[in-house]
């Protein structure tokens, strides 16, 4: 088996891409090193999708600097597909058990962390609740991360071609990616919660807040998710957007909305319903504010329980709705309900969006236009995965089949009497 060189971090983070950052002196192709700095600054304003391409291409140089040793100016598709195989079973000299940052600290100097590496194994919720701890050995690359790995360098590539540094896209050349993604007949379904998890999660809540006001926070933070579809990222302020109090405004006909800034910096209005402005007045009290925002008022949405400003970090409000998952599950395990329990414990809060998404789709009726401009779907495609109509008409069909069909009686002729 060839021995690996233990990789190191060759790009900074998000504050540090900038005209003053040298490349590194032991890089073998410092136009590589600007090429890329230069496609990733396009994505500064948008911190999730710069650290999903800063992964992917930091890590595309480390393979083709370390394992390669050649430019990823020079790289054909054959050079991609092995490069893809490779991040299919990477050395366990480039697997982590468990996340760390590029850099650190220390005497003051910013130097590269060794215990970082390119690749990280994990495991589940559940999984970790049972004491299983994360090893090499069950490293696997899901379809999803394969996808991004595609998506990622298809784009990269494409910036590179459009300014001349390469002559061809490769990744666009790979022509039988079967080989590597797997072809879904139908979309996967949707991963949302029952009825009965919703409604036990949402008590929980409401118990835990009128016991302790400090719950109010994660209350608010549910319903937002659950009846306006927002994402965690909507709801943390950020470089590009800070969700303010007055976000929350009445129009000229007396109607409530909501704006928000999502998915590719786009900015949308959502219709607020009663209960939402309800589930509003309700944390606006506890946090000893007038009933209703102001056109005016500057107020963070989510305020720090300590201290002062605005929440800025999607753990902490995962952490928020992660606390009343496990509150419920425990709930649920005491009333008997068992499955209920162990599959909310897989739950992230990302399944409230989608929660709300399906029940105003499937149990509400409400069009499928309007969903797709609350949620800021990008076409209405992506709206119609949350439409269970067809899926429950198919397995209605299904639903009586037997393995052994009976005989159809046999069909008599009545006399006429004539």
């Amino acid at each position: 088996m060839p021995r690996y060189p233990i990789p190191q971090p060759v790009l900074d983070g998000l504050a540090e891409i900038n005209d003053k950052i040298l490349p590194p002196t032991n890089i073998l192709n410092a136009d590589d090193w600007n090429c890329t700095i230069e496609f990733l600054q396009q994505y500064n304003g948008n911190t999730a999708t710069f650290n999903a391409y800063r992964r992917e291409v930091e890590r595309l140089l480390q393979w083709s600097w370390l394992i390669k040793q050649a430019s990823i100016l020079i790289l054909k598709r054959q050079d991609i597909e092995e490069y893809i195989a490779f991040c299919l079973k990477p050395p366990r000299s480039w697997i982590a058990t468990h996340k760390s940052s590029r850099f650190k600290i220390e005497e003051g100097i910013k130097v590269p962390n060794t215990r970082w590496r390119p690749f990280v194994v994990t495991v589940s919720k559940s999984e970790h609740k049972q004491g299983i701890k994360p090893s090499k050995e069950n490293y696997q690359l899901s379809q999803k991360a394969i996808r991004e790995i595609f998506t990622v360098l298809g784009s990269f590539y494409n910036y590179l071609q459009l300014e001349e540094k390469v002559l061809a896209n490769p990744i666009a050349l790979i022509r039988q990616k079967s080989k590597f993604l797997q072809k879904r007949q139908t979309q996967a379904p949707v991963r949302r919660l029952t009825d009965e998890q919703w409604t036990a999660c949402l008590k929980t809540a409401q118990t835990m807040a009128d016991t302790d006001s400090k719950y109010e926070r994660a209350l608010f933070v549910l319903n937002a998710l659950y009846l306006l579809y927002l994402r965690i990222s909507e709801l943390a302020a950020s470089e590009r957007w800070m969700p303010l109090m007055n976000h929350f405004y009445q129009d000229s006909q007396e109607r409530w909305w909501f704006k928000t800034v999502g998915k590719g910096n786009k900015l949308r209005e959502i219709a607020v319903s009663d209960e939402m402005l309800e589930a509003l007045q309700r944390y606006r009290k506890s946090q000893q504010l007038s009933s209703l925002p102001s056109p005016h008022e500057q107020t963070p949405l989510i305020s720090k329980q300590l201290g002062q400003g605005a929440i800025s970090s999607t753990k902490l409000i995962y952490d928020l709705v992660q606390h009343c998952f496990d509150k419920t599950v425990g709930n649920l395990r005491a009333k008997g309900r068992i499955e209920a329990a162990a599959n909310l414990e897989v739950a992230t809060a990302h399944w409230l969006r989608h929660t709300g998404i399906s029940d105003d789709i499937n149990k509400r009726g409400r069009p499928l236009a309007h969903v797709r401009d609350d949620a800021g779907h990008s076409s209405m495609a992506v709206t119609d995965r949350y439409n269970d109509i067809e899926l429950i008409e198919r397995h209605k069909s299904a639903k009586n089949k037997k393995a052994i069909i009976q005989p159809e009686k046999p069909f008599r002729k009545h006399s006429s009497g004539n």
